[in-house]
């Protein structure tokens, strides 16, 4: 039951208030039920259907007329040109997407994203909302709460409540509008000029984060007689540039790929709707006086197609040119590997010198990723980043880590065509076999993580002194990786990193003896001990993957084989 008043909270009447405040207030429910709708409906459907949906956009965006029409249909059946657009991104990151079609699949999103408006403008202003609605709402409300968080039931409970609050919320906007048309002489508002309409409708959309909850507020306001036509459709060119910002703020940040999309979607966005406003009178005329279009709510979504089939004809040829020129405008080097990406293959000496840093490289970034995840703050490894990447949340660094390991092992491959000699060939080996080992640290701190986060948090004196031990353990490992990176000296590698590998062997037996003498059934679950083995096992496979890094990367052949003897103690 908490789950379904959870997202009521509004359902306060409002009858019998009507003043002007009580209507904005309506209006604004309404506004959130939308979007609270959208994200059920989007969010319901990626999880029924995502993987046949990324399949489909996979086999369809070979060319660019296919990617436009993927683009379309995939986003007019999620709903959700976001989701679309982290499809696209993964895509284009993994080269299954060249940039030219990943655009053509935004020009194709833009235009998918007005099926719901279709629907609403047909259908949503005509039907008894409070007959179906209403209780689809309830229902499937109150059912959530009965199925567990990813079963298929509640899915699809989440599924029908995301759709009947789309109706809800343009229901409370219709009525709310339509009683302030009353209070409120709105005539005056006709003789503001168009650019004024589409500046609003570019700051409602950057405020509620959906071009489609604020074609469904104009649908409304269309509705109720509170614009005209002419003024709607000006709002409606705004929201098309408002929904390309928020994609523009999304990508801040991030990755090249990311702001090259973005920054695509806002050229055709706003190229697009400054060409339309210009033409705006001739547009109206022909959708009401040549189509013959008299219902304003089925002329309005009509602009809202046209003027992005026009963005598709006005664009298609241009996806060449504009692609290069957003390659060139934002590149990788700054968030991308620091040698290797400067260095051919050809010449293997100089590529394996390239080579050796970039693993160096990569080595600090994991582990100061692994002191991240624990909260341990030093300045030791920061001056070897990115600054960019230093700017980024923790998981998406790790996402930037899969990134530049994929990138070096495309190096490597590259690399071994060009390689003559076996000494070459085994140093290339003994790199790559590093590279590797620190991406297995990086996996095995970030599967540790939530188990961190809830020993961190836990009230229970055991589990958070478990934490507190297992903070420090990760510092002065890490700081020991540091040092040993920093030495000055080669001949103190093989020493220091032998014994750093022996400490984790002991550490890895002593830690268990103290957990099986501390677990305690009367102060520890099973599953809390069962957590607590796992976490502390993820702890030190990380450590022990490390240490091979290091090994592979520092020693010379003899040390490594004296190594490589050690007897293993993670089973």
């Amino acid at each position: 039951m908490v789950h379904f008043f959870t997202y009521f909270p509004a359902f306060i009447p409002l009858q019998g208030m009507g003043d002007g405040l009580s209507d904005i207030g309506r209006v604004l429910t309404g506004i959130a039920f939308f979007i609270l709708g959208m994200s059920f409906l989007g969010d319901a459907l990626e999880k029924l259907a995502g993987r046949p949906f990324k399949l489909f956009l996979k086999k369809h965006t070979a060319s660019r007329i296919k990617a436009i029409s993927a683009g379309a249909i995939v986003t007019g059946v999620l709903q959700s040109s976001s989701i679309v657009a982290l499809i696209v991104l993964a895509f284009v990151g993994t080269g299954v997407l060249t940039m030219q079609n990943a655009l053509a699949v935004a020009l194709g999103a833009n235009l998918g994203s007005t099926f719901a408006n279709w629907i609403i403008a047909t259908a949503g202003f005509e039907l008894d909302i409070e007959s179906f609605a209403y209780p689809i709402a309830g229902l499937t409300g109150i059912a959530m709460a009965f199925f567990k968080e990813e079963s298929k039931w509640r899915i699809w409970c989440r599924f029908l409540l995301g759709f009947s609050l789309l109706f809800i919320g343009l229901d409370f906007m219709k009525s709310g509008i339509e009683e302030a048309v009353k209070t409120v002489d709105l005539s005056t508002f006709s003789k503001y000029p168009s650019v004024v309409f589409l500046l609003l409708g570019l700051v409602m959309t950057a405020l509620v984060q959906s071009s489609s909850a604020t074609v469904a507020i104009v649908l409304s306001a269309l509705y109720a007689n509170a614009i005209n036509l002419y003024a709607a459709t000006a709002i409606v060119l705004g929201s098309e540039i408002g929904t390309g910002i928020k994609l523009l703020l999304a990508s801040a940040g991030g990755l090249a790929g990311e702001k090259r999309v973005a920054w695509g979607n806002i050229i055709f966005n706003v190229v697009t709707s400054l060409i339309v406003l210009v033409l705006l009178m001739p547009v109206n005329e022909l959708i009401t006086e040549v189509f013959g279009i008299k219902n304003n709510l089925i002329a309005l979504v009509l602009f809202q197609t046209i003027t992005n089939v026009f963005g598709i004809i006005l664009f298609y040829p241009l996806l060449n040119i504009l692609g290069r020129f957003l390659e060139k405008r934002f590149a990788e080097d700054d968030l991308d590997t620091f040698f290797i990406e400067k260095t051919g293959t050809q010449d293997t000496k100089i590529a394996l010198e390239a080579f050796k840093h970039e693993t160096l490289s990569f080595i600090h970034s994991v582990t100061g990723f692994c002191l991240e995840t624990f909260d341990i703050k030093t300045t030791k490894w920061k001056e070897k980043q990115h600054k960019e990447y230093a700017k980024k949340p923790l998981m998406e660094k790790y996402e930037y880590l899969k990134k530049v390991h994929g990138d070096i092992l495309r190096y490597y491959v590259q690399l071994q065509k060009n390689i003559k000699s076996e000494e070459d060939a085994k140093m290339a080996d003994n790199l790559v076999s590093a590279v590797r080992n620190c991406m297995y640290t990086a996996k095995s701190i970030k599967d540790a993580h939530y188990d961190s986060v809830q020993l961190r948090n836990s009230s229970n004196d055991i589990k958070y002194g478990f934490f507190l031990h297992t903070k420090k353990m990760i510092n002065d490992f890490f700081t020991e990786v540091l040092d040993i990176l920093d030495a000055k000296h080669k001949s103190q590698y093989g020493s220091r990193v032998i014994k750093l590998y022996k400490s984790v062997q002991e550490g890895y037996a002593e830690s268990l003896n103290e957990m099986y003498k501390e677990a305690h059934p009367k102060y520890l679950s099973d599953t809390e001990i069962s957590t607590i083995l796992n976490f502390n096992r993820e702890l030190y496979s990380a450590f022990k993957a490390m240490s091979f890094a290091l090994k592979d990367h520092l020693l010379d052949e003899k040390e490594a084989a004296y190594f490589e003897e050690l007897p293993g103690f993670i089973r």
